[in-house]
């Protein structure tokens, strides 16, 4: 008598954003990438952008309440491009402040995915505070769901390596492109998710100029012989802990 194998439970990533957009413009690449693996991804977005990151709907008129529902539909759009789900903590923007409440739902988030990877936002941005706030948060949360006395739902998490997304100015942030990401196979899905955030149309092109930016980054560091596209499209991170390796390369 044979027995088939068991089930694999799909891997999991977990996203933790400040705002409605910045899942899509620093880490679409990566979440399409994931979806196209089969692979579960969870956004956890803090805030919908509606007071520091909707200025075209606050010109135009619109009252918060109809600001944040714009927000909102267009996150979901995005996400459903993805192939991601995403919740919705409405914590409130500019300024995005970090609590221990906040931190104790995001801790139920970690608990509920049991992520394989966490990506956030890195620890420094002097244009928008909601960030390393969001940054902060991200990371409490982590180190806390894996314990076992901290109290909640669910099961503890185990040690999933973290990924810093690129900030909107890097320079002045102490971003360094430590990992580059290869997201040309998906690079059309993370065009269309972003065209989904007309909020922040402004930015369509900038992402789309930086992709191919970092792109170039990608092939350079990777080489001749790996056959990579002219054009080809990459995504920027940092990483904050230690890879794990048994061999170097």
């Amino acid at each position: 008598m044979t027995h088939g194998k068991a089930p694999t439970t799909p891997r999991s990533t977990l996203v933790v954003t400040a705002h409605a957009g910045d899942f899509v413009w620093r880490a679409g690449g990566a979440i399409a990438l994931a979806a196209s693996r089969d692979e579960k991804v969870t956004i956890a977005c803090l805030t919908f952008g509606e007071r520091g990151e909707s200025a075209k709907a606050w010109r135009e008129g619109r009252k918060l309440a109809e600001i944040k529902a714009i927000r909102r539909d267009e996150a979901e759009r995005a996400a459903a491009v993805l192939g991601a789900e995403v919740c919705f903590f409405d914590a409130g923007d500019y300024p995005l402040l970090a609590t221990p409440e906040l931190t104790d739902r995001l801790v139920e988030v970690y608990r509920a995915t049991q992520p394989d990877v966490v990506l956030t936002h890195p620890a420094e941005d002097p244009y928008n505070g909601d960030h390393p706030a969001a940054h902060r948060m991200a990371l409490d949360a982590r180190v806390l769901a894996q314990a076992i006395g901290y109290p909640g739902p669910g099961e503890i998490i185990g040690a999933p390596p973290v990924f810093f997304f690129e900030p909107h100015q890097p320079e002045m942030s102490g971003f360094k492109p430590e990992v580059l990401l290869d997201i040309t196979e998906v690079w059309d899905t993370k065009r269309q998710a972003m065209e989904c955030l007309g909020a922040q149309q402004h930015l369509w092109d900038y992402y789309t100029d930086l992709a191919v930016r970092r792109g170039v980054q990608l092939r350079r560091n990777a080489g001749p012989n790996l056959g990579l596209a002219h054009r080809t499209k990459a995504e920027a991170y940092m990483r904050p802990y230690p890879q794990i390796a048994k061999e170097l390369g």
